[in-house]
């Protein structure tokens, strides 16, 4: 008795279309405002360190003279203020999710060493540029005050 209770909705599920996705022949299509994981464009990232002060877990580190950058997925919440925060949109929030991994690591980008050559180049101009306007600065000082020891004995 109890098969005749299910079989008219047995026959009717076998005209109908499937209910469930094919999701491994087709990618599944997420929500519009779902949160996913954090992707950088490292090569475009300038290491200003703003995400890190956004981030209110503490996931991110940002370490400017070795030019890397890494996150604790483990501890990301995906609360995406990293990604409106960086200042040249090289942090993207990404829809989707990451496989799972067997063990709790951090995830380290480094930027090309080339990328690395033109920062450190800049750098260096930056300096030199600063020296100059310094010695400027220190020269311009000198001399108003040798004009104003020369104005004050002729009084």
């Amino acid at each position: 008795m109890a098969i005749l209770k299910f079989a008219p909705q047995a026959l009717k599920n076998l005209f109908l279309k499937p209910v469930t996705t094919t999701y491994p022949a087709e990618p599944y299509v997420y929500p519009e405002r779902s949160r996913g994981h954090i992707e950088i464009s490292i090569d475009d990232c300038i290491s200003c360190g703003m995400c890190v002060r956004a981030c209110p877990c503490g996931t991110l580190a940002v370490d400017r003279n070795a030019g890397t950058w890494s996150i604790d997925r483990m501890d990301c919440i995906a609360c995406g203020f990293c990604v409106e925060k960086c200042p040249k949109k090289c942090l993207t929030m990404v829809p989707g999710y990451q496989t799972p991994g067997g063990e709790k690591k951090t995830e380290v980008f480094q930027k090309s060493p080339e990328v690395m050559a033109a920062e450190e180049a800049k750098r260096k101009e930056a300096a030199e540029k600063a020296k100059a306007a310094a010695a400027a600065k220190a020269a311009a000082a000198a001399a108003a005050k040798a004009a104003e020891g020369q104005e004050t004995p002729a009084q």
